[in-house]
């Protein structure tokens, strides 16, 4: 069957935004780390061919052709009626919505066509919210689950590690249905919840654009700076640590002559100025090595020298030595709006929750950047965290290759629309210059990486690192003083 692709895109979003935190394993779930495909269904290849049908459409530059899976027989796989649903906390009642332009309109045709091709249902559907789903997932597997078909989408966090530790989520590795090789699982959350040969968590859709600077263009007019001009020094591969520096230095000043700085150059949330800074330069806190056992990159120079001038910059020009003092903890995000200080750390889902705001937009427009790269770094770098999928551990292996099967299909690119990025395009309502989101954003989706420091329960960058260092408690003396409580946490984790 062949169907009709409309080439032009507009804005429409696959992927949901996601607020995630951050990112176990052990060896399977039940009998789900030895298991093999039980029966004939789920022993079906996942072999690719083009189906033969021929189009209505007199266009060949209009149509694409949607290849069909078989199984060892050459028959085309049935899911035998199953409905599968993708439990999360944002999509409500599953029901479809009409399509709002030529992207969706291709995406409904083709899930159309593949419910129809290999007899299944899918939706995506809000059953838990996010404080509940550790619990209703640890209590759904305990108790063995039901009929349903479920995937669920699980927060990163300490909960999520123990769920893998303790065997919950279904090893993916035994079922001959995911090429992780593929450009959809780009996000690495399956390099990241695998042991071993094992693997219990993934996603089949593109990852979030995380960190990077926001700035105030009226601040830096008034230094005599061009706001756009940031934005050819990032293209130009300029936007360095010194170069950041040098325009902190313009920007902080004092206007009315009384001693006392009125503009500031930075007002950010140390927890997320500082591994902004260590991944700016390469650095990194946990790591794992080539035996895919984690250790600690918290003392390696990358990491060390990145501290060190987070520190000297957060000493130098963050608005937190002026706060209030009876202001809130989040009284740097206060002051960004209030145009107290030129530039921002933080992520870029903030340009919609925090800054532009439908009820209460930012009076001064603000651009994004990548943060500054250190020296030690070859690009700008986006860090992954995103949200995790699993296979509950208690569905025997013939349940549990229909889902995987059903979830590959439902998250495989649409024929005309492969390069499509759903964060992308539902971004530009939220920034103010399209800079942001063409430039910015669009390198934000291509140049990122797994970190696993999320990965090691007890490790909890805030109070042991970030709260800690100061010019006085420098990052090497707390690395050291820390060492011992992380080479503990480290062991536990490698058991």
């Amino acid at each position: 069957m062949k169907s009709k692709i409309v080439k032009r895109v507009l804005a429409a979003s696959l992927a949901t935004v996601m607020t995630a935190g951050l990112v176990g394993c052990n060896n399977g779930g039940g009998d789900a780390s030895s298991a093999t495909p039980s029966s004939e269904a789920s022993k079906e290849s996942s072999e690719v061919v083009e189906s033969t049908e021929e189009s209505t459409e007199e266009s060949s530059e209009e149509v694409g052709t949607y290849p069909i899976r078989t199984d060892k027989d050459g028959n085309t796989v049935d899911l035998g009626g199953i409905e599968v649903i993708i439990r999360d906390w944002w999509s409500g009642d599953g029901e479809r919505k009409e399509a709002a332009d030529d992207y969706e309109e291709a995406r409904y045709e083709y899930l159309d066509w593949a419910q129809e091709t290999y007899n299944f249902t899918i939706k995506e559907m809000t059953i838990s919210d996010w404080a509940s789903t550790p619990e209703d997932f640890n209590n759904y597997v305990t108790t063995q689950g039901d009929d349903n078909y479920y995937v669920f989408t699980l927060r990163q966090g300490a909960e999520l590690i123990g769920a893998m530790n303790s065997g919950l989520m279904y090893d993916v590795s035994t079922l001959d249905v995911f090429d992780f090789s593929e450009p959809k699982w780009v996000s690495g959350v399956h390099q990241q919840f695998s042991k071993g040969d094992a693997i219990y968590g993934f996603r089949g859709i593109e990852p979030e654009p995380r960190g990077g600077l926001f700035f105030n263009k009226r601040i830096l007019e008034e230094a005599g700076i061009d706001p756009n001009s940031l934005y050819d020094i990032q293209e130009a591969g300029e936007w360095t640590w010194d170069k950041f520096e040098e325009i902190c230095a313009q920007v902080q000043r004092d206007t009315d002559n009384d001693g006392v700085d009125d503009v500031y150059a930075l007002a950010s949330f140390n927890s997320e100025w500082y591994p902004e800074a260590v991944y700016s330069n390469g650095g990194d806190f946990i790591t794992k090595d080539a035996s895919g056992k984690y250790v600690s990159a918290l003392e390696s120079d990358a990491t060390i020298e990145a501290l060190n001038w987070a520190v000297d910059m957060w000493d130098k020009y963050d608005e937190s030595k002026a706060y209030p003092e009876d202001a809130s903890w989040d009284y740097w995000l206060t002051a960004f709006r209030n145009g107290e200080a030129a530039f921002m750390a933080r992520e870029a889902y903030a340009a919609g929750t925090n800054l532009n705001t439908a009820d209460d937009p930012m009076e001064d427009e603000f651009g994004f950047l990548c943060f500054p790269k250190g020296p030690k770094a070859k690009d700008y770098c986006n860090v992954y965290s995103d949200n995790v999928y699993a296979i509950p551990s208690c569905y025997d292996a013939d349940k549990a290759w229909k889902i995987a099967f059903a979830y590959d299909i439902y998250t495989e690119p649409i024929p005309g629309f492969e390069n499509y990025s759903g964060y992308k395009q539902g971004q530009y309502q939220n920034f103010v210059d399209l800079e942001s989101v063409d430039l910015t954003y669009e390198r934000l989706l291509h140049n990122g990486r797994t970190t696993y420091h999320t990965m090691v329960a007890g490790i909890d960058l805030g109070p042991d690192l970030f709260w800690a260092i100061n010019k006085d408690n420098t990052p090497a003396a707390q690395a050291e003083a820390i060492r011992g409580q992380w080479e503990g946490f480290l062991a536990e984790a490698n058991k």
